[in-house]
């Protein structure tokens, strides 16, 4: 693909952004948008939030979960940039009147004390440099007209990003098993769906050690401090002005938002 199409592209993801109006798939005109492609896309997006002044804090891993992959019917992970305005506060009612179509997903996410510089990194080479896991929300969204997404058009929309929140309670790895940690996640008290953490790639710090070898292959390092959610342990579950959601870890303790009305 020319770097004009890459930039047409974002530059219409960006408008829907700015209207609020979703787009057609982007494969729905650009069949051969290739994986490399779409990242060309988001990166376009990225540059023009850098340069508005949005600072990176961190990376979200997709479809990590084969829940996910059956729900949106794509056969890999994939991973998105976060911002600082994307850190939402859930101490009082979150407004959901900046997205389109949002989603929710329950996630552990990790935040870490040291650089990370892939590829041929293992899990313990990832878990030597997490600080704390933590328990957190994703409010995931699509620029793309009804969620209708293939692996590409969810890529090159910064992987249906959308906001999150993080849980208070810093989690020392070596205190619990977070491949075993049960999750609930409620809607308005009722239970929409459930799963373990094993559902991400076997162990939430997979998807960690997934992303760090990625963007290592790029040639990208993940710096300390940086926030990592892993991926979605639950199918994502529609949300709407004047919900509640719960997302209950066991042990790991629980989250709620509520969404103003």
């Amino acid at each position: 693909m020319s770097a004009a199409s890459t930039v047409g592209l974002g530059d219409a993801l960006l408008g829907a952004y700015a209207s609020r109006e979703p787009i057609a798939p982007l494969t729905a005109t650009n069949p051969d948008l290739s994986v490399e492609d779409a990242y060309a896309v988001q990166l376009h997006q990225v540059a023009a939030w850098k340069a508005a002044g949005r600072t990176v804090v961190g990376y979200k891993v997709g479809l990590t979960s084969q829940a996910m992959q059956q729900q949106l019917g794509v056969d890999q992970p994939d991973f998105g940039h976060l911002f600082d305005d994307m850190v939402l506060d859930a101490s009082a009612p979150i407004n959901l009147d900046g997205h389109i179509a949002p989603r929710i997903e329950p996630e552990i996410s990790f935040v870490l004390k040291k650089d990370l510089r892939g590829p041929g990194l293992t899990a313990q080479d990832v878990t030597d440099a997490v600080g704390h896991a933590v328990i957190s929300l994703e409010i995931i969204d699509s620029r793309i007209a009804d969620w209708k997404i293939t692996l590409a058009d969810t890529i090159a929309d910064n992987a249906s990003s959308g906001a999150l929140v993080l849980g208070d309670r810093k989690i020392a790895l070596d205190d619990v098993d977070l491949a075993a940690a049960p999750v609930t996640l409620s809607r308005n008290g009722e239970v929409v769906g459930t799963g373990l953490g094993s559902a991400v790639l076997g162990h939430p710090i997979e998807g960690a050690v997934w992303l760090a070898n990625t963007l290592g292959a790029l040639g990208q390092t993940l710096e300390a401090g940086s926030i990592i959610m892993a991926g979605s342990i639950t199918a994502a579950v529609a949300i709407a002005p004047g919900d509640t959601v719960t997302a209950d870890f066991g042990e790991l303790g629980a989250l709620t938002i509520e969404f103003a009305g």
